[in-house]
C-alpha cells in the first residue's frame, strides 16, 4: 500500500479574518487567501489596502477574482468536516489522522497476506495495491470500508475457491479430490475467522476514540469561551484606533472667541481670564457664552481630534454647524445646531442631546475623543485613556459646515483655571 505524500491540514482551508472555512476564497496580490467577502468588508473599514496577514499595502484596491482551485478544495473538505461532525468521532488533528492511517495500513498488510496464502492471486493483489485513499473517514466510514474490503476479498476468495476445485479435479489425479477440496474449504474458514477478529478489534478502537472526541470536544468549548472573552476585551480598543486613523489638525480661531477667553499663540489651548476685554463686536465672535470656534471646517468625509480636559472641575466641547446663534443667549442641542458633552459640579457629565442624557461613567476621563461621520451622520466621543465610548449622536441631518467649538467655562476662582488643550494623537 503506497502512503499519502502530502497531507492537507485543517488550517490550511481556513480564513485567517472570520477563522471558517473558506466562502468563495480570493488570492490578493501578497499570495494570501480570504474570503471574498471577509477581505472586501476589511478593506471598505481599513484605508489604505493591506494585507492582514502580511500587513504588505496596496496603493491601489486589488481586483478579486475567485481562486477556483482553493473553492473546489475548501468545498471538498466543509462537506468531509460536516460528515464528521455528525459522526462525533472526531479525535485532535493529526494524531487522529495518523491512527487511522495506521489501521487502514493494518488492514492493508493483513489483505495482501492473505490473497498470498490464496495460491497467490495477482488480480486480488493488484487491486488492493491499486487503491489510493483520497481522503480520511471517519469512524464509522472506515469501518464500512473495511467491512465492504473484507466482503469483497470473501466473494473473490469464494471464487477462487471454486476455481481451485476444478483445477484440482482435472489436474490432480495422484492427490484425492475430497482430501484437496477439504484442505482449500479449511483455509476459507481461516480466512474468515481472521478477518471477524480484524472487524471486531476494529470496532473496539473506534469506540475508544469516540470516548476521546467526547473529552476533546468539552476542551474546545472551554477554549472558544475563553477566544470569545478575549475577542470582546478588544473591541473597544479596535473601534477607538478604528477612528484615530482619521486624525485632522484643529487649531483655536480668535475671532469668534469671547472677550473672556485667552488663547495661546499656537491656537491650541484656551481658559478664562476673569476680565473681558474690549474686543471688536465682529458678527463671527460669541457674545454672552464663554465660546470659540475652531479655524477649521468640515463639510464632508471623516474627522477626528482630541481634547485634554486634566485638571478641570467644568467644560464643554463639540461641533456646531456654521449657521448657529453667537448673540445673546445661545440653547446647546442638536436642534439648535450643536452636538457635544458637558462636564459640570467636577463629576456631573452630560450629553446635550434632545433630551439631554445623564452620563454614568465608570472613570472620569482625562483626554476625550471627537468623531465625526459626515455622511453618517454621527458624532461619537471617546474616554481616550479607557479606549471606550462615552456617547454616540447617531441618525443626525448635516447640510452644512461643521465647526469644531469649545468652552473652557468660567473659571470659577481659580477652581476651573485649568486650560482645555487639543494634543495630538498617540497611534
Amino acid at each position: 500500500m503506497s502512503a499519502v505524500s502530502c497531507l492537507l491540514t485543517e488550517d490550511q482551508f481556513l480564513c485567517s479574518i472570520c477563522l471558517d472555512v473558506f466562502t468563495d476564497p480570493v488570492t490578493i496580490p501578497c499570495g494570501h487567501n480570504f474570503c471574498k467577502t471577509c477581505i472586501t468588508k476589511h478593506w471598505n473599514i481599513n484605508v489604505p489596502c493591506q494585507c492582514p496577514n502580511c500587513k504588505e499595502v496596496f496603493n491601489k484596491k486589488p481586483e478579486l477574482q475567485v481562486n477556483t482551485f482553493i473553492s473546489e478544495m475548501a468545498a471538498h473538505f466543509r462537506q468531509s468536516a460536516q460528515q464528521e461532525a455528525s459522526s462525533r468521532s472526531t479525535f485532535s488533528g493529526f494524531k487522529k489522522k495518523t491512527w487511522m492511517f495506521f489501521l487502514v495500513c493494518l488492514m492493508c498488510v493483513f489483505i495482501s497476506w492473505m490473497v498470498s496464502e490464496q495460491k497467490k492471486h495477482d488480480f486480488v493483489k493488484e487491486e488492493y495495491e491499486g487503491k489510493k485513499i483520497k481522503q480520511w473517514k471517519t469512524g464509522p466510514e472506515i469501518l464500512q470500508m473495511i467491512q465492504k474490503e473484507l466482503k469483497h476479498s470473501m466473494e473473490l476468495s469464494k471464487e477462487d475457491t471454486n476455481r481451485q476445485i476444478l483445477i484440482a479435479v482435472k489436474e490432480s489425479f495422484e492427490r484425492s479430490q475430497a482430501e484437496l477440496i477439504e484442505t482449500i474449504k479449511e483455509k476459507q474458514k481461516t480466512t474468515e475467522k481472521l478477518a471477524e477478529g480484524f472487524n471486531n478489534d476494529m470496532k473496539q478502537e473506534i469506540s475508544e476514540l469516540k470516548k476521546r472526541s467526547t473529552e476533546v470536544e468539552k476542551f474546545y468549548k472551554v477554549q472558544l469561551e475563553k477566544l470569545s472573552e478575549q475577542i470582546m476585551k478588544l473591541l473597544p480598543e479596535s473601534d477607538l484606533k478604528r477612528v484615530q486613523q482619521y486624525e485632522v489638525d484643529v487649531s483655536l480661531d480668535p475671532d469668534t472667541a469671547h472677550p473672556r477667553l485667552i488663547l495661546s499663540e499656537d491656537g491650541k489651548q484656551v481658559h478664562d481670564s476673569d476680565v473681558t476685554k474690549n474686543l471688536p463686536d465682529n458678527p463671527e465672535r460669541y457674545e454672552k457664552h464663554v465660546f470659540v470656534l475652531a479655524k477649521q471646517s468640515f463639510s464632508s468625509g471623516r474627522f477626528y481630534y482630541e481634547v485634554q480636559v486634566k485638571g478641570k472641575t467644568a467644560w464643554l466641547f463639540g461641533m456646531a454647524r456654521e449657521s448657529i446663534n453667537r448673540k445673546g443667549q445661545i440653547t446647546v442641542s442638536p436642534q439648535d445646531g450643536y452636538w457635544s458633552i458637558w462636564l459640570g459640579n467636577a463629576n456631573e457629565y452630560r450629553a446635550l442631546d434632545d433630551p439631554a442624557v445623564l452620563l454614568s461613567l465608570k472613570s472620569q476621563p482625562q483626554k476625550v475623543g471627537v468623531f465625526v461621520d459626515y455622511e453618517e451622520g454621527l458624532v461619537s466621543f471617546y474616554d481616550v485613556d479607557a479606549e471606550a465610548l462615552i456617547y454616540s449622536f447617531t441618525g443626525c441631518s448635516f447640510t452644512e459646515k461643521l465647526y469644531p467649538f469649545f468652552s473652557p467655562c468660567l473659571n470659577d476662582d481659580g477652581q476651573n483655571s485649568a486650560p482645555l488643550i487639543i494634543s495630538p494623537v498617540s497611534h
